[in-house]
């Protein structure tokens, strides 16, 4: 029994910031901005909206896409690092807002930017062992709410948004293997301080402002040589060689990332889905977004074959070789 992705689907929040509105916020021009991460604009949540409001409409789009109903729904993995509570967690809390059949199992996993490949794993196993005939994956973030807008390290990069994907089974490989990393050395890198059990007098002379913290030029080394060895990785897991990828879905953190992995599978950037200008950074959402913009606008067909990959705050990274 394999798993195969069976429907995609995306939501973006209506407000957009642009790399102009930014300009007039802090020391900072379009061109260097667009110079040095690829970005053009992003989206952010409104003060009402929370991650499961982003998460709902992205995950109906998948449902439907895949031909199936929420009551068909028996298991739910959602990536977030920006969940609505502490508990319940957010997978719980989709199930609900969906209707989907009591029961099944409904949780959250936290792997930073790499969450939904984490995610898109486990729903993997859960299909694959008949524990599940129809898993929702979900990739969504509220990140503007742990960015600090006056620093232009950060607020450039990140933004809010919601992918999702159905899995069923298949007996044919859809996902042919996933790949999953993480090295805690590397935590001071890129993170984001506070916490709840840190919430108290022993920690109170710690930065306590809860905003993304990171050191650009550090994170950049480590994600290009991290994802060079799990694409190889990948690869070598399936016997396959680089042109046999059609398309490579990248995590949308930065353009030269992105163009770095290219270059280490050979493949030109006509073949790389590229969503950073008009998403920026959305951590778990960046792929499942990517995904979904590359099948709806036709260029992913059935049968493609898919290297999808990312890198985030842990530090943690993976990748998945997909048979869409």
């Amino acid at each position: 029994m394999y798993s195969q992705i069976a429907g995609t689907g995306a939501h973006l929040p209506e407000k957009i910031v642009t790399n102009g509105d930014l300009e007039r916020m802090m020391d900072t021009t379009d061109a260097w901005i667009r110079d040095r991460t690829g970005i053009e604009r992003r989206h952010i949540a409104a003060d009402h909206e929370t991650t499961v409001d982003l998460a709902e409409p992205a995950a109906r789009r998948a449902i439907e896409a895949a031909g199936v109903r929420p009551e068909d729904i028996d298991c739910i993995v959602f990536a977030t690092s920006t969940p609505d509570y502490v508990f319940p967690n957010c997978g719980v809390l989709l199930q609900q807002r969906l209707g989907c059949r009591p029961g099944g199992p409904a949780f959250s996993v936290e792997a930073a930017c790499s969450g939904f490949l984490y995610a898109l794993a486990v729903a993997d196993k859960f299909v694959r062992t008949s524990d599940s005939s129809c898993a929702l994956v979900v990739g969504a973030e509220t990140f503007s709410r742990i960015t600090d807008w006056s620093d232009r390290s950060t607020a450039i990069l990140f933004a809010d948004g919601a992918g999702a994907v159905v899995l069923r089974p298949a007996e044919r490989p859809g996902i042919l293997s996933t790949h999953l990393h993480a090295d805690g050395s590397y935590k001071d890198m890129l993170y984001c301080p506070g916490g709840v059990s840190r919430d108290t007098p022993a920690f109170a002379s710690e930065e306590r402002r809860k905003a993304i913290t990171m050191t650009g030029n550090e994170v950049f080394k480590v994600a290009v040589t991290s994802l060079g060895k799990v694409v190889d990785e990948a690869l070598a897991a399936s016997r396959l060689d680089r042109s046999a990828i059609d398309w490579l879905v990248p995590h949308q953190a930065n353009i030269r990332i992105i163009q770095a992995t290219a270059r280490k599978l050979d493949l030109p950037m006509e073949r790389v889905i590229v969503t950073v200008q008009d998403h920026g950074n959305t951590s778990a959402a960046s792929v499942p977004l990517a995904l979904d913009a590359g099948v709806r606008d036709g260029r992913i067909k059935r049968g493609d074959l898919l290297l999808l990959e990312a890198f985030g705050g842990g530090v943690t990274w993976g990748a998945a070789l997909v048979r869409y």
